[in-house]
């Protein structure tokens, strides 16, 4: 999806070590929640709660993830810092709602993340859905498409306010075409779901004509202030130290609302916010 970031001379070794890191520490999780309602997960939506796994052994997901990253050399993306921000979260939300923006190496890793939670990507290089669903058929991915480039980037930014359907009391995103930040096209199941965890990782960004992430960036920014349900949206947006990540974030993410900044990836905690609110931010 971009330049790709080598965590180490040893990627192998350290990816494995992270896998199994996260599955010991979801797994005693699970043991614990047998016990009762963990109040944490309260807000997310449990999917497949009427299967009962058996405790001693860790999800499926899990041991998907260990054999896929045991017979990979693909380096990650992200580094381990910032791989830990999201894994930190997700470890108290999970089963939960995540969508993410963009598919790669540590897709699986995000699966795996959500035991028994809905995890869904979405992908717009229809190649590289192909190669991951051949690596890991188990993930749900679907096909979108962007209709911006990279270098309508600044124009949109400047120009979004005089679009009535762009701004916050009159946002939406479903059959939004007037707003041409509104990612307008989606499958029926992520306008349906409130989604209690987004990451965006993708589209492209770092040349002209790809896509960038503005639509991506804007849409997640109107899931988390439409929400419907309490509880706060999290947010993640990874290469802020590109300028367009890094503006957009800060134009409709807010930066008040920032609780992480680890090297290129920003967490942001989005509260649900009145829809006569005039601004963004």
């Amino acid at each position: 999806m971009r330049n790709r970031i080598i965590i180490s001379e040893k990627p192998l070794f350290f990816t494995i070590l992270i896998v199994v890191i996260i599955t010991g520490g979801l797994t005693i999780t699970s043991l614990h929640r047998t016990g009762g309602t963990n109040p944490t997960s309260i807000l997310c939506t449990f999917v497949n709660s009427h299967s009962q796994p058996n405790p001693k052994q860790p999800p499926t997901t899990h041991i998907s993830a260990i054999l896929h990253y045991a017979t990979t050399r693909t380096t990650a993306q992200q580094t381990l810092p910032e791989i830990k921000v999201a894994v930190d979260v997700l470890q108290t939300l999970a089963p939960c709602n995540l969508l993410v923006f963009g598919i790669g190496h540590e897709s699986v890793m995000w699966a795996s993340l959500n035991p028994r939670g809905t995890t869904l990507f979405l992908e717009d290089d229809l190649n590289s859905v192909h190669k991951t669903l051949n690596d890991a058929p188990s993930l749900r991915v679907h096909h979108i498409s962007y209709d911006t480039q990279l270098s309508d980037a600044d124009y949109l930014l400047t120009s979004y306010k005089t679009s009535p359907k762009c701004l916050p009391t009159q946002v939406y995103l479903k059959g939004n075409t007037r707003c041409k930040l509104a990612l307008s096209n989606l499958p029926e199941e992520v306008y349906k779901r409130e989604w209690d965890a987004i990451i965006i990782d993708g589209p492209k960004g770092y040349y002209g004509e790809a896509p960038g992430r503005m639509m991506a960036i804007f849409s997640a920014a109107v899931m988390a202030r439409r929400r419907e349900r309490g509880g706060d949206t999290h947010v993640f947006v990874h290469d802020v130290n590109r300028k367009v990540e890094k503006e957009y974030a800060e134009e409709f993410l807010c930066k008040n609302y920032l609780v992480t900044a680890e090297n290129r990836l920003w967490h942001f905690r989005i509260p649900p916010s009145a829809k006569e609110s005039p601004t963004f931010c």
